[in-house]
């Protein structure tokens, strides 16, 4: 995680690289425990993120800082940037993910993190609509480029003025971040304003630019697009980290670590679908491989994909973590 005050940004967190590394257990009794020693590095062989040492990899457990998180259901508009005129089924993989997370029991681990009056979010979602955006900040978008990408649609009724939803840019392969997409993160979140009021951004570059760093399955994926399906796993990150960290003040552990991002790498059981790739979570019609979300307990805390599985992990113990 890093804070920056640069334009109309008041604050963006990374996260889709931290974690432990890659981790794909196939097993059928796992139920998704952070592992005791640290987990290989991400597929490029480095640590990129916040991790280095076993301690944070264990990350005890995490605490809520008193800032806000976002409570209700919020509705998320995705603004297609760059060139996706030749990539149709890579915006129907990430839309139906969008269209069906909300409400999922993998989505409904988020209502865990409530703020200090007992509230937190829903643990569900609706995707409110799209729109394109053909490079009006070029193809090198730096912080205050991607707030000014979406308060550009907001000031233009592109989208609608919503304090409580949440903006998720989705970039075309030849578009990149230039604070460190691929090298430090796959995707981030963060904080801009217009008409004078705040909302919330997600930006998830195409992992089609660094596959070996964005993505698990590089060859075979469960929809049969390696790189849409990579983004479906970053942006599964950013929507948790987001709507329980919207501001960096609320949920995270002592090095900067947001809910999702303690299990980033983290897959759990998988199951094979018919074309060979991994998956473990369907969803509507389609299946996808996206990390578990980290269930937090007084113990420590685990990663799972749904509150039955946190259920069955604390009561065998697997939850104790940490000095």
């Amino acid at each position: 995680m890093r804070r920056a005050s640069l334009g109309v940004v008041v604050a963006v967190g990374v996260s889709a690289l931290v974690g432990c590394g890659p981790a794909v257990d196939e097993g059928t009794d796992d139920v998704g425990q952070i592992q005791d020693e640290a987990r290989a590095a991400p597929p490029t062989g480095k640590n990129l993120g916040l991790l280095s040492s076993k301690n944070q990899c264990q990350a005890k457990t995490i605490e809520y800082h008193g800032g806000p998180v976002m409570t209700g259901t919020p509705d998320v508009y995705v603004i297609w940037y760059g060139n996706w005129s030749n990539a149709a089924a890579s915006q129907s993989i990430l839309s139906d993910f969008l269209t069906e997370v909300g409400g999922s029991p993998y989505f409904q681990l988020n209502a865990r993190y409530t703020n200090g009056s007992g509230q937190g979010p829903s643990g569900s979602m609706l995707f409110g609509g799209s729109v394109t955006d053909a490079y009006s900040h070029g193809t090198a978008l730096s912080d205050a480029d991607l707030a000014d990408v979406v308060a550009r649609q907001i000031n233009t009724n592109g989208l609608p003025q919503d304090p409580g939803g949440i903006y998720v840019v989705i970039a075309s392969p030849d578009v990149t971040a230039t604070s460190g997409f691929c090298s430090r993160y796959c995707g981030q979140h963060g904080s801009g304003e217009a008409l004078g009021s705040p909302f919330r951004f997600i930006f998830v570059g195409n992992a089609s630019r660094c596959m070996s760093t964005c993505a698990y399955q590089r060859t075979v994926s469960p929809n049969g697009n390696p790189a849409a399906d990579a983004m479906v796993n970053i942006l599964a990150n950013e929507l948790s980290t987001t709507v329980t960290d919207p501001t960096l003040g609320a949920w995270h552990d002592r090095s900067g670590l947001e809910n999702a991002d303690k299990c980033a790498w983290n897959f759990g059981t998988t199951y094979s679908t018919s074309n060979g790739a991994k998956a473990n979570i369907r969803l509507g019609g389609r299946d996808y491989l996206i990390q578990q979300n980290f269930w937090p307990t007084s113990r420590g805390g685990v990663c799972v994909m749904s509150s039955s599985q946190a259920a069955a992990a604390v009561a065998a113990g697997l939850d104790r973590h940490g000095p």
